[in-house]
């Protein structure tokens, strides 16, 4: 974790500058707001950080998983990670996906996770953010931000979409990152990061910048939706209009292992 560490530090221009008084650590910014999943073996996840959307069917997408609060889905490893568990039941596929919603908001800044994703044709693991307004303007017009999808049949690609009035779905405006030598996003760790200011959200995958977009990305006169408060999400889909379903080739249990989620509100 030290990496990010340093890069926020250099991201926020903390370095003190010399007086006659001790020198003293970096302030951290009140708005700052961040997990990292310290917590003994098969906890769940906080309370006071994550909750829960539960049932089936993907809200549209044809999802075919379950999603549950239970600790067989969703629960700490006892090592620093939170464990994204998806069984195949007699009774259908199961999963978990948790938001931050009513309990932490973002609003510009650097969003990050660091995670090892599950693979396998129709596993559908994220890390993404929605609109706050949800509830009273309803998606898209409330904006998404996918900082990382991907789908298991694509082990080494991960996509960075946004989505709003007249560009959601198979047409939000969107970019992918290979990742280079065959490597695969399930053998390792790797983080997924927006830097988020208005009229811009920047997409990366450690560090490397591969995708931009301003409201000059999107379709003549479609409305941007992305300078105001976002919640955030981690999920792993089975199925859906996304990845298509699982087949033979597809091992079960899948686990996303979620090193922190940090979030450093812009500085100005």
């Amino acid at each position: 974790m030290s990496a990010i560490v340093l890069a926020i530090a250099a991201m926020c221009n903390s370095l003190p500058s010399a007086t006659s008084q001790p020198p003293q650590a970096p302030a951290v910014p009140a708005q700052s707001w961040s997990d990292e999943f310290d917590g003994p073996l098969n906890a769940p996840p906080d309370p006071h950080r994550w909750t829960y959307d539960l049932g089936a069917g993907g809200w549209g997408n044809r999802e075919l998983q379950t999603y549950t609060a239970s600790t067989q889905n969703v629960h700490l490893d006892g090592q620093g990670h939170l464990v994204i568990h998806v069984e195949s039941t007699p009774s259908g596929f199961t999963s978990a996906r948790l938001k931050t919603k009513g309990l932490f908001a973002a609003q510009f800044g650097r969003v990050e996770a660091r995670i090892q994703l599950p693979s396998g044709q129709g596993i559908w693991p994220a890390f993404w953010m929605l609109g706050e307004s949800i509830d009273g303007r309803r998606w898209p017009d409330c904006g998404e931000i996918d900082v990382m999808e991907n789908i298991g049949r694509e082990p080494g690609t991960a996509h960075g979409t946004v989505h709003g009035p007249g560009y959601s779905g198979a047409k939000g405006i969107t970019a992918r990152f290979v990742l280079p030598n065959h490597q695969r996003f399930s053998d390792g760790f790797h983080t997924f990061t927006i830097q988020w200011a208005p009229q811009t959200v920047s997409f990366y995958v450690d560090d490397v910048r591969y995708h931009t977009v301003a409201p000059s990305s999107l379709p003549a006169g479609a409305a941007w939706v992305f300078d105001h408060p976002f919640f955030l999400l981690l999920n792993v889909a089975v199925g859906g209009n996304f990845p298509g379903a699982p087949d033979a080739t597809t091992q079960f249990p899948q686990e996303m292992l979620v090193d922190y989620v940090r979030y450093l509100p812009l500085t100005r």
